[in-house]
């Protein structure tokens, strides 16, 4: 019988990037409920429902005429004060008062300008403007509605969406082996290779755009045993919206000297444990156990059965048997397996 060729594929230890595939969901940038800090009846709504807005921009107006008076009386009061607070202080110098009187004319003006500016302000906070700029949402109320100061629910709620944040939760399970992992010196979390996220949207497609990891969070939730990871990513053209769900791929650190075998190449046995065919002494071939700690690509991160310079079998296995002598050939990967993990 003809000596059975193989393809084989040589074992070089290189550098492999570890990502994790999460779930997420979008929660804005930032959030702001719009509340009454006067009580009154809403004359106008000055905004279009769902529209942008920006900082500082007109969303309501609210009667103004009360306070418009109010504000009228406590300038009126003011300049009374005042009058009489400069003529008591011409009294004093002549030493035609006693000096209480002019203080008491004193204490009067300043509590009268006092009045003046706490009017100033409320009749200032008759319009009511954005506190953020960004998308608004719906009214909840129309012209007409009484309004009071402090009341608990929001006329209207507005979102910054661009950029728009990404919570990720991971269990703490795995942050922990990494972190041992990185302890040990197998994997290399260099900030700089490890800040970009990738996003799948809800429908199977890729969102275009790379977002960055921003912070974990140092506590674990007690009901999921998960930690928060929190992304931001860029939104122009608002295709992420808050709450939608998505999937991350977060990059979680480079092991320097990896040894990546293509997944056609690592069997299993009877207890389904990893095997893998090699070409060993005199080309004869060898089967050997492996221990793999995760997929990487379309190969698998071997951490024992294999070294540097191993020639596995990845083409040809059907008839192989220990001992076996084999003629090994050089098998075509696809570029993006070659590529895989680099």
């Amino acid at each position: 019988m003809p000596t059975p060729q193989v393809g084989v594929v040589v074992m070089h230890p290189r550098a492999a990037a570890l990502t994790a595939e999460l779930p997420g969901r979008t929660a804005p940038y930032r959030i702001s409920d719009v509340r009454p800090q006067v009580s009154g009846i809403v004359l106008k709504r000055l905004f279009v429902e769902g529209s942008e807005v920006k900082l500082g921009q007109p969303l309501y107006q609210i009667d103004a005429a009360p306070y418009q008076a109010t504000y009228n009386n406590a300038t009126a009061v003011l300049m009374t004060a005042k009058a009489k607070a400069d003529r008591y202080g011409m009294l004093l110098k002549q030493n035609a008062i006693a000096p209480q009187d002019y203080d008491d004319a004193v204490a009067a003006y300043k509590e009268a300008m006092a009045n003046v500016q706490s009017a100033r302000i409320n009749l200032r906070y008759t319009r009511i403007t954005a506190p953020i700029g960004g998308r608004i949402g719906i009214s909840n109320v129309t012209e007409g509605a009484l309004v009071t100061a402090g009341q608990t629910t929001a006329l209207t709620t507005i979102q910054t969406l661009d950029p728009i944040y990404v919570n990720i939760p991971q269990s703490s399970t795995q942050v922990l082996a990494l972190r041992q992992a990185v302890a040990r010196g197998e994997i290399n979390r260099n900030l700089q290779e490890i800040s970009g996220v990738g996003l799948w949207l809800e429908d199977g497609t890729k969102y275009p755009l790379e977002g960055k990891l921003q912070f974990t969070d140092v506590t674990v939730d007690p009901n999921t045993g998960a930690v928060i990871l929190r992304a931001i990513f860029p939104n122009p053209n608002h295709v992420l919206l808050p709450g939608m769900y998505v999937r991350a791929v977060v990059a979680e650190g480079v092991v320097p000297h990896a040894i990546l075998a293509p997944q056609q190449g690592v069997g299993r046995d009877t207890r389904g444990l990893p095997t893998a065919w090699v070409v060993g002494t005199n080309n004869k071939a060898e089967q050997r156990d492996l221990q793999v700690a995760r997929a990487v690509g379309n190969s698998w991160l071997v951490t024992s059965g294999l070294r540097d310079g191993d020639q596995l079998i990845i083409e040809g296995t059907q008839s192989l048997h220990p001992g076996i002598a084999v003629k090994p050939v050089a098998a075509a990967l696809p570029k993006e397996q070659l590529q895989s993990g680099r």
